[in-house]
């Protein structure tokens, strides 16, 4: 019983969260770039991982806030952290182009774009497939070393 409680209780504290999200998610639809900010904020400084992509998507395009690459990097990085497909493609994608980063990386592009494709990404299989037409083989092989040390870690039962 008290499991049950529990996960009611869960539930209820997230709705208002999932809430704002879906409310900031229409807002950035209208153009309101910068209450979307404000209604995304609190979660993802809360660690909510499709908060912290969205805020990574702001800052990446420039919407309502100044286009900052690093920052775009690191929000999409805490929220790939937490097994997020789309912000672990995107931060493949910082890798391959060096964007906000001191130089590309080709191993830790494969590693994302992999780790996304496995999250249930379509198009990263995709960028995986291009960003190994890039890669020397010792450089596919340490990226899959990576991929298996990842893959259990976010992903145990896959």
């Amino acid at each position: 019983m008290t499991v049950l409680r529990n996960l009611a209780l869960c539930l209820v504290l997230a709705t208002p969260a999932l809430a704002d999200i879906e409310d900031a998610r229409d807002l950035m639809e209208d153009g309101r770039f910068d209450e979307a900010y404000d209604a995304l904020w609190p979660a993802a400084r809360s660690g909510n991982a499709e908060a912290e992509e969205l805020i990574g998507v702001m800052y990446a395009l420039g919407l309502g806030v100044d286009q900052d690459y690093v920052r775009a990097f690191d929000w999409y990085l805490r929220s790939a952290m937490k097994g997020h497909p789309g912000a672990q493609s995107g931060v493949g994608w910082y890798y391959e182009t060096g964007l906000g980063l001191p130089a590309p990386d080709l191993v830790r592009a494969f590693l994302w774009y992999q780790l996304s494709t496995i999250g249930g990404d379509p198009d990263a299989a995709i960028s995986v497939e291009e960003v190994v037409r890039k890669m020397t083989p010792d450089q596919i092989e340490h990226a899959q070393r990576l991929v298996d040390d990842y893959r259990v870690w976010l992903y145990p039962f896959r």
